[in-house]
């Protein structure tokens, strides 16, 4: 057997069969340079995922390969338990850059761990396990995280902490507001929130977790000041707001650092992961010292903010501003848009395109309407892996294809990819 094949066979034997594999016949990445991977048989391809949203910079960026080699030749791991310097520098300039004031930094391993965190704050703060959540949403895979997940595919129990009532999204496409004005829709979007809370909640509402652009719900992503909206109505209530920055931050959606930044507001939390690290797990939580300080046991985190994970957060911060690769995003990401909208006039199988910066979502449909078309999206990843580009796949039926390369992309290496991404949807539009 070739090395996928025999691979795949041993995968299947030894690791959950919930664990999701991209691809008819799977691959393995074995190496990165830029924003391009090489396969185990030595195929290469321009990577339009980086490894779902998390190469944030690209691939064996000189200045992060040096901090995490130079790191680990001195230390890899000492726990919270000790003073970190790495870990209290990187804190600090993610507090300046979070917009909360008097801020404080919890970190931990992954943007699970650090939703359910924030969940944690937020319900002992307030003194209620009451929770509003989004629907469309995905927050994680904890038990937690899966409580506040809207999204029955990702949704593995339904035994919860939390009392849940999920609120009307950003999903505008398939809204029963989707036929209204921006303005309308927002309107319409917060009147409803504020029935939810008169009707299904008992009124002490812990808080709100959202993400400023769905992420595994296909980048469904809402009109600027939606998240307003929510907020003045929360505020009445004395409900805290979770922004679940995990894939929105760091500069992606191009027009801000922060996906919330789109709004006007301020969120009480932040959470993060995935590109901070750059593929070295690292995630966190970010709030005010009052929120951050109030749980009232102690804790600690094993890994979390170790030696390693934050030598390799503080170079690739440090590359990402440096490089200014917020403005790369929103120049070259609205270029690679522009393309795919002309593709989406040409084409009868593309609903939707949507998205900021490099978080671009294709949704794909059956030809003659808005009908939900995941066979086709399973079909144009296949072609767009003969073409050499690996893309991702999400929505709430599976039919939207996920495009989020390093923010480092070049506007050739996104022209090169939206070519190879519309012969792939041609050759399954037939």
């Amino acid at each position: 057997m070739g090395a996928h094949a025999d691979l795949y066979a041993r995968h299947q034997k030894v690791l959950p069969t919930w664990m999701v594999l991209y691809y008819q016949e799977p691959i393995s990445l074995v190496s990165g340079d830029g924003r391009h991977v090489t396969d185990a048989e030595g195929n290469e391809y321009l990577d339009f995922f980086g490894g779902i949203l998390t190469t944030m910079t690209g691939y064996n960026v000189p200045e992060v390969v040096a901090a995490i080699q130079g790191q680990a030749g001195k230390m890899l791991h000492s726990s919270t338990l000790y003073l970190i310097e790495n870990q209290i520098e990187l804190a600090e300039k993610i507090a300046a850059l979070s917009g909360i004031p008097n801020a404080k930094v919890f970190f931990t391993n992954s943007g699970t761990e650090a939703n359910d965190a924030a969940l944690m704050i937020a319900t002992q703060f307030r003194k209620s396990n009451q929770v509003l959540a989004v629907r469309g949403s995905y927050h994680g895979k904890s038990h937690s995280t899966v409580a506040i997940t809207g999204q029955r595919n990702w949704s593995a129990t339904a035994n919860s902490p939390f009392n849940v009532t999920y609120v009307q999204g950003p999903y505008k496409l398939r809204s029963p507001f989707g036929h209204l004005s921006d303005d309308e829709f927002i309107k319409a979007c917060r009147a409803d929130l504020e029935n939810l809370i008169e009707i299904a909640t008992a009124g002490d509402v812990a808080c709100m977790i959202a993400e400023p652009i769905q992420g595994v719900g296909g980048f469904a992503t809402p009109p600027d000041g939606f998240f307003a909206a929510f907020k003045e109505v929360l505020e009445r209530y004395g409900i805290l707001f979770i922004s679940d920055e995990v894939q929105t931050g760091w500069g992606r959606t191009g027009e801000h650092f922060w996906g919330y930044q789109a709004h006007g507001i301020v969120p009480d939390l932040i959470t993060f992961a995935k590109g901070l690290g750059n593929g070295i797990a690292l995630a966190g939580v970010i709030a005010s010292a009052e929120l951050m300080d109030s749980l009232p046991a102690n804790s600690i985190s094993t890994f979390g903010g170790n030696p390693l994970s934050t030598a390799a957060g503080l170079a690739n911060l440090d590359y990402l501003l440096e490089h200014d690769l917020q403005t790369n995003a929103y120049k070259v990401g609205n270029r690679l848009k522009s393309n795919l909208d002309g593709l989406a006039e040409r084409s009868d199988i593309i609903g939707e395109v949507r998205g900021k910066g490099l978080m671009l979502g294709v949704e794909l449909v059956r030809k003659g309407g808005l009908e939900p078309d995941p066979a086709a999206a399973a079909a144009v990843m296949e072609e767009a892996k003969k073409e050499g580009l690996l893309i991702g796949k999400g929505g709430l039926y599976g039919n939207t294809l996920r495009i989020a390369p390093p923010l480092s992309l070049t506007e050739s290496e996104a022209d090169e990819g939206y070519e190879k991404l519309a012969r792939a949807v041609e050759r399954v539009e037939g």
